[in-house]
């Protein structure tokens, strides 16, 4: 059983920064593929950031430059660094993982992953 339990989630506006940290628990952790979805009013649930269990990287192309996801091994924590906050990123953050190997196309797949967060909630005000 894997458990992740996200924080960091607030209210900033527009412009600001916000860390997100997800931390993971459970006997199948480390996990193949770890990522940050993320779900807004009316809206399907997208991918935002995912990372390998060798630290590569992928990010969805509206917050390329702006997100960096990383990965504490010692501490079993999962971060999303969110900068340049726009009011369009307003939503629930989720971070997941995947115990099963994820090829590059498919690491911001909803579908592609088996643990979930509870989501905390990011909002940005213009």
């Amino acid at each position: 059983q894997v458990q992740l339990v996200e924080s960091g989630g607030g209210s900033v506006q527009a412009g600001g920064s916000l860390r997100l940290s997800c931390a993971a628990y459970g006997d199948t952790y480390p996990s193949s593929c770890m990522g940050w979805f993320r779900q807004a009013p009316g809206k399907e649930r997208e991918g935002v950031a995912a990372i390998d269990i060798i630290g590569t990287t992928t990010y969805a192309d509206s917050v390329k430059g702006r997100f960096t996801i990383s990965h504490d091994n010692a501490k079993n924590t999962l971060y999303l660094q969110m900068n340049s906050l726009r009011p369009e990123d307003t939503a629930i953050y989720y971070c997941a993982a995947s115990t099963a190997w994820l090829i590059s196309g498919t690491r911001l797949s909803v579908q592609r992953y088996k643990h979930w967060g509870q989501g905390t909630q990011v909002t940005v005000s213009s």
